[in-house]
């Protein structure tokens, strides 16, 4: 891939990760949000695989719009990539402005689209929930934990395919992010991705949504964190075995 310049990573980086978080945080809008055709008389009722789906199909989509930039989409992707020395540590901050721009502007288009369900929705956690995670038992150290896991997963599995290239690279990624949803999601909704959750955290407490509380930032340094640390461990350990 042609090595581009700050503002060609920002650029597709913007557009990849916004395509994502406006489709992943519209299949949870589309599930607990009233009014809604996803809605199945209550929150998660039955719907877990298909907010599953939705965030994978979103990842797919994603990876497509950015492949100019490699499609990072996920700031511990990037951190992970830098760690295991496929990616330039002086490109880092270009990745992350534009995933954190472009998830805050996938937030705001996804509020435009399910104005109405949220003007007609009474309970201010579900209104954050469709755009940020949270823990269903709270314990920051055994949440931060959850997200190690859950990124680091994604991130070696990420690395594992260079050695065998394969030509359904983004629906492969895909597929990984169902997965690690439907298997370890439960804990703290699996954000796996920094600028995922911070992004659309951001547009929360900035929007004009009816009747929403707090944006919960006591809890927001842990799908930050987490995420960067399971990216890490991931490029360390992928060095040294691929």
């Amino acid at each position: 891939m042609e090595h581009l310049d700050f503002f060609e990573i920002v650029y597709w980086e913007i557009l990849g990760t916004g395509m994502l978080v406006l489709l992943g945080c519209g299949v949870v809008a589309n599930v607990v949000l009233p009014k809604n055709k996803g809605n199945m008389d209550g929150p998660l009722r039955g719907n877990w695989l298909l907010i599953n789906f939705g965030w994978g199909l979103g990842v797919f989509s994603g990876v497509y719009v950015a492949a100019q930039s490699g499609a990072h989409i996920n700031p511990a992707v990037t951190f992970g990539l830098a760690v295991e020395g496929t990616t330039e540590w002086s490109d880092v901050p270009a990745y992350f402005l534009g995933q954190l721009t472009g998830a805050i502007l996938g937030a705001v288009v996804m509020f435009l689209a399910y104005k109405l369900q949220f003007d007609a929705g009474e309970d201010p956690g579900l209104k954050l929930a469709v755009f940020s995670t949270g823990p269903e038992v709270r314990n920051y150290g055994w949440n931060f934990i959850t997200e190690v896991v859950g990124t680091f997963v994604l991130v070696f599995v990420v690395l594992s395919f260079g050695p065998h290239p394969i030509d359904i690279g983004p629906l492969a990624v895909a597929l990984l992010v169902v997965g690690i949803g439907a298997s370890l999601g439960g804990p703290t909704g699996y954000a796996i991705n920094p600028a995922r959750d911070l992004g659309p955290r951001i547009a929360h407490a900035f929007l004009p949504i009816k009747g929403k509380g707090a944006s919960d930032w006591g809890y927001s340094w842990v799908p930050i964190a987490g995420p960067l640390v399971g990216g890490a461990l991931a490029g360390l350990l992928g060095a040294a075995v691929f």
